[in-house]
C-alpha cells in the first residue's frame, strides 16, 4: 500500500481547504442526519433536478472525493452526496464495513428521502457500493457511473494486494486523516476503526460473479484511468459485461480525472472535461426510449 500512496502524495492540505470554499460558494452548508439501519448516516444536497447521489471512496469524506466537482453538478442536478458508515462524520456501528451493507444503508436513505430512479456515481470504493445498489436495489438506479472500481481480485494490481496485507494507519495520507479529524467530535480511535474496517474489507474481498455484473440492467459508464489502481483491462471487461454498459478511459491516475483530493495537478482542467461528458451521458435518452 506504500506504492499506492507514494504515487499519490503530490500535493498539500491547502487543497482539501480549496474545494471546502469552493463548494460553500453554491450555498450554505447543507449536512443532514438520517438514523438508517443502526447508524447516524451523514448526507448533503444541493441544487436540484434530476437526482444524483455521490458516494466516496474508501477513507475519504464526501469533500476528499467530490469537493471540486460537486458544485459544477450542482447547477444541473439535485445532488445528494453520502458518507458511509464510520467515514466522515457518520456513525460507525457494531459490525464490520462490507459493500453490500453500504448498499443497503444508501437505498434506505434514498427511500426515506421519497428518491428513485436515481444516477448514481460512485468512486473507488464507493463504485463498488453503487454496483451493489443496481443489484440489490434497482429500482433506486436510473443511469449508474462507475470510477475506478473493481470487482474482482485480478482488476487491482498485484501490488496493491501486497501492500493491503500490511497495511498500517501511519501509511494512509496525512491529507484522509486530516480530513477525518478535522470534523467536530471525530477521534482518533475513530480514524483507527474507520482504517480497520476499510482494510480488511479490502483483504478479505472475494470476487463477485461475472453474472453478478451482467445482472445490471442500468445504463452504466465505466471510467478509469490509465495509470489507475485499476487495471484498465479489468474497466473493459466490466464494460463488456454490462447489458447497457459505456467505457471511458482517461490519460490520469486515480480519481485526478474528477479532482480528487489527491490528485498531482489541482489546476488541471480534465475535472471539467469530466463533469462534461457526464452531464451529457445523464442526459442522453434511456436505452429503448422513443
Amino acid at each position: 500500500m506504500q506504492k499506492l500512496f507514494n504515487r499519490f502524495i503530490k500535493i498539500n492540505a491547502f487543497i482539501l481547504i480549496a474545494m471546502t470554499t469552493a463548494n460553500k460558494t453554491q450555498g450554505q452548508e447543507v449536512g443532514r442526519y438520517a438514523n438508517v439501519n443502526g447508524i447516524k448516516m451523514y448526507y448533503e444536497i444541493h441544487g436540484s433536478g434530476q437526482p444524483l447521489v455521490l458516494i466516496h471512496g474508501g477513507g475519504s469524506t464526501i469533500q476528499t472525493s467530490f469537493g471540486k466537482i460537486m458544485p459544477m453538478f450542482a447547477k444541473t442536478h439535485k445532488v445528494i452526496a453520502i458518507e458511509l458508515q464510520a467515514h466522515g462524520h457518520t456513525s460507525n456501528r457494531n459490525a464490520p464495513t462490507s459493500f453490500e451493507q453500504d448498499a443497503d444503508d444508501v437505498a434506505e436513505l434514498l427511500k426515506q428521502l421519497n428518491i428513485t430512479g436515481a444516477d448514481i456515481l460512485g468512486f473507488s470504493n464507493g463504485g463498488n457500493t453503487a454496483m451493489q445498489i443496481a443489484i440489490r436495489h434497482p429500482e433506486r438506479v436510473r443511469k449508474l457511473i462507475l470510477a475506478s472500481a473493481f470487482y474482482k481480485r485480478e482488476g487491482m494490481y498485484s501490488w496493491f494486494w501486497d501492500g493491503m496485507q500490511h497495511a498500517k494507519l501511519e501509511q494512509m495520507p496525512q491529507l484522509y486523516q486530516d480530513a477525518y479529524l478535522s470534523i467536530p467530535g471525530n477521534t482518533q480511535a475513530g480514524l483507527q476503526s474507520m482504517h480497520d474496517n476499510d482494510a480488511g474489507r479490502m483483504q478479505t474481498f472475494v470476487d463477485w460473479k461475472d453474472s453478478d455484473i451482467s445482472s445490471i440492467q442500468a445504463p452504466t459508464l465505466v471510467i478509469v484511468g490509465d495509470q489507475d489502481v485499476v487495471r484498465p483491462e479489468h474497466a473493459v471487461e466490466m464494460y463488456r459485461l454490462l447489458p447497457h454498459g459505456r467505457l471511458s478511459i482517461f490519460p490520469d491516475t486515480h480519481g485526478s480525472y474528477m479532482g480528487e483530493a489527491m490528485s498531482p495537478n489541482p489546476d488541471s482542467k480534465v475535472p471539467e472535461l469530466f463533469v462534461a461528458m457526464l452531464e451529457e451521458y445523464m442526459a442522453a435518452p434511456m436505452p429503448g426510449a422513443k
